[in-house]
């Protein structure tokens, strides 16, 4: 592990290298670490974020779409002015102003059976920020096929839900197909942009994702594997649920 750091990485991080679960070694690993984010929008842009504050040494963005002034609710890595951009050049810009000393990887295309295995080999966490169940399960088996690490957020209305998914590492741990088998009927759960969402859930859940992915590549604390976390905003509740492996799961089982 490389702990030659600069002056400048040593202030800059200096607050995560003061915590004993973190130190050197661990900033070092923040370092040396490559984490993919699918989806540059309301989860991506905190998570996103964050992890390049962290010193995350490679991150890669997947996102096709162009920014537009309805994004700018809850994509706090945008801003006015990239209205009409693609995101992914919009929140590079963003992450790039935050911290120079990052390495970015922009991929301007839409997450699909036949390029998502390519996408996710490159890197050690990949994280699920979609608003659609089609990606989803697209990305889930790939990573299960692929042995990487998946933590996935997804927000609606006021509620957001988090798992860490890692069967590869965790006998015991869950895909996210034994959380959801199937996708559900067309029209039955609602998307963001037909029933809305509060903006600031999606900073909450983001944020959270992305400190679940530092504990990850720290080795550090208790994994989200085997366990659905579910925030109520109107009632300011959080609730654990325990997942369980689905021994009959076609993906994991």
């Amino acid at each position: 592990m490389d702990l030659d750091f600069s002056e400048a990485e040593i202030q800059r991080y200096s607050r995560n290298i003061l915590l004993k679960e973190v130190g050197g070694t661990g900033q070092a690993k923040l370092k040396a670490a490559s984490v993919l984010i699918v989806g540059a929008g309301g989860l991506g842009s905190p998570l996103a974020l964050y992890l390049a504050a962290a010193g995350v040494g490679r991150i890669g963005l997947v996102d096709m779409d162009t920014l537009d002034l309805t994004n700018l609710q809850r994509q706090i890595a945008h801003d006015t002015a990239n209205v009409g951009q693609p995101k992914v050049a919009s929140a590079a810009a963003a992450l790039r102003r935050l911290n120079p000393l990052i390495t970015l990887d922009l991929h301007e295309t839409r997450l699909t059976a036949n390029n998502v295995a390519d996408l996710i080999a490159g890197y050690d966490v990949i994280c699920d920020g979609t608003d659609n169940f089609a990606t989803r399960f697209v990305l889930n088996d790939a990573c299960v096929a692929g042995r990487r690490t998946l933590v996935s957020a997804a927000v609606l209305r006021f509620e957001g839900q988090l798992a860490t998914f890692k069967p590869h590492a965790d006998p015991e741990g869950p895909c996210y197909r034994c959380l959801y088998p199937e996708p559900p009927p067309d029209g039955l759960v609602p998307s963001c942009s037909q029933a809305g969402v509060l903006g600031p859930v999606t900073g909450v859940m983001g944020t959270l994702q992305a400190s679940e992915v530092c504990k990850e590549i720290l080795g550090v604390g208790r994994s989200m594997s085997g366990w659905l976390l579910i925030w109520d905003a109107l009632a300011m509740e959080f609730r654990k649920i325990r997942l369980r492996k689905d021994k009959a799961c076609p993906v994991c089982g």
